[in-house]
């Protein structure tokens, strides 16, 4: 998977993480790493550009839940820890929909995963970059 990191001006900074390829547990940590490396650089508002991405599995939702998590300001699951992290995910709908984290464009077979497991719910998704920027 490629990950690249740009930012947008809207009403407020946006910075703009894309993913192409495939979210997994190879490589899901890369995720947590760039959302963490941007944070600690000052990034509070976070759109996840998901329009390359063509998979996302269990782990990949466990980094998606992770990067709301961090945006909050909240623990973050231990993603070493196997099932308690994939359990965290669960609740990621019981905190309402996520102020400083969206997604764009997501693909109709991730979109399906998304909805599966209640993210579609918990985080805004848009398909208008320009919107998605000024949504924040």
């Amino acid at each position: 998977m490629n990950i690249s990191v740009s930012q947008a001006q809207g009403k407020v900074p946006v910075t703009i993480i894309k993913l192409d390829g495939e979210l997994d547990g190879q490589n899901y940590q890369d995720l947590i790493a760039k959302a963490r490396e941007a944070h600690e650089g000052g990034a509070r508002n976070f759109l996840l550009d998901l329009s390359g991405l063509t998979y996302v599995s269990s782990a990949g939702l466990v980094a998606l839940h992770t990067v709301a998590l961090l945006a909050r300001g909240e623990a973050l699951p231990d993603t070493d820890a196997g099932w308690s992290a994939i359990r965290s995910v669960g609740r990621a709908g019981s905190s309402g929909v996520q102020k400083n984290v969206k997604l764009f464009n997501p693909r109709e077979e991730v979109k399906s995963v998304l909805d599966m497991v209640g993210f579609s719910g918990a985080f805004e998704i848009h398909t208008d970059l320009d919107t998605a920027v000024n949504s924040f």
